[in-house]
């Protein structure tokens, strides 16, 4: 029998999967990455170009981590001439250079973006589905008036074969912490940087809206669902989006497509 073509850009079954490793002492947040458990971390392959897959000029890794109260996440960037200009606390982060991590879940993700000033901006998103939006209407956190929810149709995937979703503009994860370390100096073109690095720490019991009954911290074997991506405002030939692994297309938000990250307490 043929195979049957996948509604999706690229085929989910070919996202990378991955283990994430323990830490045996939490790291310090202040974004060097210089803690022991970054050192002896696993890192990812270097980022390609988001779209395509093909190779990009500087270099992008990252690694996860994680205990039973956080999700770590680093982020180490080559990048010759680090800039931001945004400060405010959900500002249009994508209009700077910024790195952006997706956790998804069954029926809804959330997103996180950086910048080199450690400015942040976060959304939740839920599928428009009858038992989503049930468990969503019956989440006091998710309903108050400053969460301001609105409808969300991606980026260039259009139509998603899962169908519509809300986007919660308002929704700010409790416990969230985020450092940014520059190597070089912010927003100076007359010299050249090394690079900048990111290292985020996300309550488990923050991402409770997303578990759809699944225990947090993740019991031994459960996978979620992590996307790690850069964004440029600076581009070559290349789209300027930048992941650990390719979409097929110019849209960061398709959650089939995330890779696999497996929670293993023997790692």
């Amino acid at each position: 029998m043929p195979e049957t073509a996948s509604p999706f850009p690229r085929r989910p079954e070919d996202v990378p999967r991955w283990t994430a490793q323990r830490a045996r002492t939490p790291p310090r947040l202040d974004g060097r990455l210089a803690a022991e458990c970054w050192r002896t971390a696993a890192w990812t392959p270097r980022f390609v170009d988001l779209v395509d897959g093909r190779a990009v000029h500087l270099d992008t890794r990252a690694a996860i981590l994680w205990d039973d109260e956080h999700l770590y996440v680093g982020f180490r960037l080559e990048e010759p001439d680090v800039t931001a200009t945004l400060t405010e606390r959900d500002s249009r982060i994508w209009l700077d250079d910024d790195v952006e991590l997706f956790v998804a879940g069954p029926d809804a993700y959330w997103e996180l973006e950086v910048n080199a000033f450690n400015t942040v901006y976060e959304v939740l998103f839920g599928w428009d589905r009858a038992d989503t939006a049930e468990a969503f209407a019956g989440d006091p956190a998710l309903q108050r008036e400053h969460l301001r929810a609105a409808p969300f149709d991606g980026v260039d995937f259009r139509p998603h074969p899962r169908g519509s979703r809300t986007g919660y503009w308002g929704f700010d994860l409790p416990g969230l912490r985020t450092a940014v370390h520059v190597d070089g100096s912010l927003n100076d073109p007359g010299d050249v940087d090394r690079g900048w690095s990111v290292e985020i720490a996300v309550p488990w019991a923050g991402l409770a809206p997303l578990a759809a009954g699944r225990a947090l911290p993740p019991a031994d074997g459960d996978e979620w669902r992590v996307a790690l991506c850069r964004f440029n405002t600076r581009r070559r030939d290349d789209s300027g989006g930048w992941s650990w692994s390719p979409h097929g297309v110019w849209d960061s938000h398709v959650p089939e497509l995330f890779p696999i990250v497996r929670f293993d307490r023997g790692a």
